[in-house]
């Protein structure tokens, strides 16, 4: 069977889809739960190391179908707008890692749990300073910048990018509830001084002479 270029952004979309629900499901606290039930003291400093160690195998065929399936230029940003697109990924790739530093990037790495008694993570103190003080998600928001800020788009790269950011935004939602669980008031009251994914443009209010 031979797959052809209208073909090959579904599969993409579809690999992107099952990657999202095996590991949505896999960082959901019942899981965590389960495995903390069965392998006790392991799980609790294993978990979250094989989980990223799970999640980055499992990526890397689903970042290649793009370039092994048949694809189609949609468009190609010419300089030097180029220039200005890929200064804002690399602003991006900045937001990420601060958002990692003020979070733990240890912990959630996993490597901060294997030395340690009890499982640690980002959930252990709620942070809404830097960053999370414009949004309650400034990675998910920085990796959807960063996906579609690319100055060349093909069809493969356009269901690849739309897969993540269905998986980012999901991701996001599902984020939600666990920190909820996790916080309750305190993140509801973070909720609702704080936007989800895009942060609120400071509207100057007109005052009367």
């Amino acid at each position: 069977m031979t797959i052809g270029p209208q073909t090959a952004p579904w599969i993409i979309f579809l690999a992107i889809l099952l990657y999202g629900v095996v590991h949505s499901w896999l960082a959901s606290l019942g899981v965590k739960a389960w495995a903390r039930r069965q392998y006790g003291e392991l799980a609790k400093r294993l978990y979250r190391f094989a989980y990223n160690i799970f999640a980055v195998l499992t990526l890397l065929p689903v970042l290649a179908l793009p370039a092994l399936l048949p694809d189609k230029q949609l468009y190609s940003v010419p300089m030097p707008l180029a220039l200005f697109l890929l200064a804002i990924q690399l602003l991006a790739v900045g937001a990420v890692g601060l958002g990692l530093l003020q979070t733990g990037l240890w912990s959630f790495l996993g490597l901060q749990q294997l030395s340690s008694r009890r499982e640690i993570s980002a959930d252990d103190q709620l942070v809404v300073t830097g960053l999370y003080r414009w949004v309650r998600h400034p990675l998910y928001t920085a990796g959807l910048v960063f996906l579609w800020a690319t100055p060349v788009m093909t069809c493969n790269l356009l269901a690849l990018y739309a897969g993540f950011s269905a998986y980012l935004i999901l991701g996001a939602v599902v984020e939600e509830r666990k920190l909820l669980a996790v916080f309750g008031e305190a993140y509801t009251h973070y909720q609702e001084r704080t936007p989800m994914l895009i942060p609120r443009l400071p509207i100057r209010r007109s005052t009367q002479p």
